[in-house]
């Protein structure tokens, strides 16, 4: 967790849990100085921020620095949510354009998967000599097939429960175009299922 910043002041929040915290009262307190209500905000967060992130990106070793740079912002720059969206609309949107920062510096040691190869290797036992298919996460083969900005729109439709709207916002696209990354990322899945059973 990053550490509270001296200087700023503290004052205690109960534990709650996080369905019970209003978010824009919470905002309001980060941006009166206030680390306590900002720690309880990194909490709220940082599950849904690391899930997010690593199905975006599929490399553990970046994704709590990635929070950090994304949570650093909501504590040095919580003015900056301008409340044309939901809060969780803006942070994700601050998430989303770190990692595909970070995806845009280090594409050379970005762990691309064609689909192509992965389905061949799973056929041909002597690629695979493990073998155990029961143990492989499929879900997680295919994601990891699929573009980052596809992977982006199934992590917050699906697991986050955003409409393609609010996505839109945190893609800074049209909602259109975050459809056509659905349709193709379903398909991109669906031909994967369907391979795994041919």
């Amino acid at each position: 967790m990053l550490s509270v910043v001296p200087g700023r002041k503290r004052t205690e929040i109960p534990d709650t849990q996080e369905n019970a915290i209003d978010e824009y009262a919470l905002l309001e307190r980060i941006i009166e100085g206030d680390a306590a209500a900002f720690e309880v905000f990194y909490k709220m967060y940082h599950t849904k921020l690391f899930h997010f992130i690593l199905r975006m990106m599929n490399q553990p070793d970046s994704v709590e620095e990635l929070i950090q740079e994304t949570l650093l912002v909501v504590w040095q720059k919580p003015e900056s949510f301008n409340h044309t969206s939901k809060i969780s609309t803006w942070v994700f949107g601050i998430a989303y354009n770190k990692t595909l920062k970070f995806l845009s510096k280090n594409s050379k040691h970005t762990k691309h998967i064609d689909i192509e190869e992965v389905i061949e290797s799973i056929g041909d036992e002597t690629a695979n000599p493990a073998g155990n298919l029961e143990n492989i996460d499929w879900l997680n083969f295919a994601l990891a097939s699929l573009q980052p900005d596809q992977r982006a729109v199934i992590e917050l439709t699906l697991y986050q429960g955003l409409a393609y709207q609010e996505i839109a916002i945190i893609m800074d696209c049209p909602e259109n175009t975050v459809k056509t990354r659905m349709f193709h990322a379903r398909k991109k899945l669906a031909d994967f299922a369907n391979n795994q059973e041919n």
